[in-house]
């Protein structure tokens, strides 16, 4: 992949801004997009520090111009696109009886149809040079959580929107992959947006289990989470490798977490872990 041309998407913070200094750093050509490029001065700080150049552009994944307007730039620019990094999300917390439905609607619109239209506008060039599409999505993609709802509904969708596009995909010369973070110490945490005092106290008779939910994800974000730059280790590994897997796993306790779910056919030791987290 040395010299070949990448774009990620959401590069302005955590595991986005530490891939696009790693895929830099191994040669190639980096597009890092951002929504707001009033927000790219962590990442030309991480670029200078590494060494790096990066071409920073404004790309919001829920603007279908935007997206093609990206796009096409940089196939103008560059004349030819070799990978895409579907790295932009968003997080949410909560549960449906306390949110309205069109909250939902607009995490799936940055989770899954922000993916959506990011992989069809890219998908004719990657045809074209035999390219890669590596899709950052969570463990949530595989084991529903807790006050994750929403969240986690849009993971699973992208799940399985890449995992029945990838047989499609490769009979045209693209590869498809999925990468499943745990907890990363990153913004994204902070990114949910919600005041913790304030959620439990407006959660009425869910308070006591959403108090326990937040108490206990705190806590592994805080001490037992991956670092963005060990996170973004594999995303390098799928740009990089011969033959990438499909389903890519960040660290061993993601591993772990999600061999649970996928050895589990009636659903029972998975419910049996998660309920844990509301004690």
């Amino acid at each position: 992949m040395t010299d070949k041309v990448v774009l990620i998407t959401g590069t302005s913070s955590g595991i986005g801004l530490a891939a696009a200094v790693a895929s830099a750093r191994a040669g190639m050509r980096t597009v890092a997009t951002l929504r707001d490029t009033g927000r790219a001065d962590a990442l030309r700080k991480a670029a200078e520090t590494a060494g790096v150049e990066l071409d920073i552009r404004r790309l919001d994944v829920t603007d279908a111009a935007s997206v093609a307007a990206a796009v096409d730039s940089v196939v103008a620019d560059y004349g030819r696109l070799d990978a895409v990094v579907n790295n932009a999300g968003a997080g949410h917390v909560g549960t449906i009886e306390n949110e309205t439905v069109d909250d939902v609607r607009q995490v799936m619109e940055v989770n899954f149809f922000g993916v959506v239209q990011v992989t069809k506008a890219a998908l004719p060039h990657l045809r074209a040079s035999g390219g890669r599409l590596i899709t950052v999505t969570s463990v949530g993609g595989v084991i529903g959580q807790p006050f994750n709802e929403a969240y986690c509904a849009s993971k699973f969708a992208v799940e399985g929107f890449m995992e029945s596009l990838a047989p499609v995909a490769a009979r045209v010369g693209v590869t498809v992959s999925v990468v499943e973070p745990g907890a990363v110490a990153s913004e994204f945490v902070a990114n949910v947006g919600i005041d913790a005092a304030e959620a439990v106290g407006a959660a009425g008779p869910y308070a006591p289990s959403l108090q326990a939910y937040i108490t206990r994800t705190t806590g592994q974000f805080s001490s037992g989470a991956q670092t963005p730059d060990q996170a973004a280790e594999p995303i390098l590994e799928a740009l990089t490798a011969e033959r990438p897997a499909f389903r890519i796993q960040t660290s061993q306790w993601a591993r772990g977490f999600n061999g649970t779910k996928l050895t589990d056919l009636d659903g029972s030791a998975t419910l049996g872990l998660t309920s844990a987290w509301l004690d």
